[in-house]
């Protein structure tokens, strides 16, 4: 997991910068959140990992685009569950289009693959495509969420600012 070394570093300068952040963004298509967005969700916080995920974050009667907004700020990383769903759904622009958008201008984005291949992403989006990540026909997906949990996992003494001041 050296290769993500740079989200967790990200993650880490955020944590340090404002504590009370979640650890993860969980961006998916509308279509996978009551499946495999749910599912990933759930392996996540049963490993301890704080998720923003709109299912669960956004109350009835809010004003859904601003709720995405402030889960985006209040997140120290983003998540990205690629499948077929979203895949057309970026196609088409939406949400998920300007969630993708917002975390790819951060170095706070891990791709997770599933149901779909690298090659069918760079299609629709060679950025994101080109990201490190992690993909659920290597791992299943209980793998794939403890391997986000221990690298989203922060430490209290790597949050801390150092005697130094860094």
């Amino acid at each position: 997991m050296k290769e993500l070394a740079p989200v967790r570093d990200a993650a880490v300068m955020r944590a340090r910068q404002q504590p009370a952040l979640r650890d993860v963004f969980l961006c998916h298509a509308w279509d996978d959140r009551r499946s495999a967005a749910n599912e990933l969700c759930e392996l996540l916080e049963a490993k301890g990992v704080s998720v923003w995920f709109s299912e669960k974050d956004i109350a009835f009667g809010l004003p859904f685009m601003r709720e995405i907004d402030k889960g985006l700020a209040r997140s120290r990383t983003g998540l990205v569950l690629v499948t077929p769903s979203l895949l057309t759904r970026l196609k088409g622009g939406g949400v998920s289009d300007k969630e993708l958008s917002e975390l790819l201008a951060r170095n706070l984005l891990l791709p997770v693959v599933h149901g779909t291949t690298y090659g069918e992403l760079r299609d629709v989006s060679p950025l994101l495509a080109s990201r490190n990540g992690f993909d659920t026909a290597e791992d299943s997906m209980a793998v794939v969420a403890a391997k986000i949990a221990e690298l989203v996992a922060l430490d209290d003494d790597l949050i801390a600012p150092s005697a130094s001041g860094d």
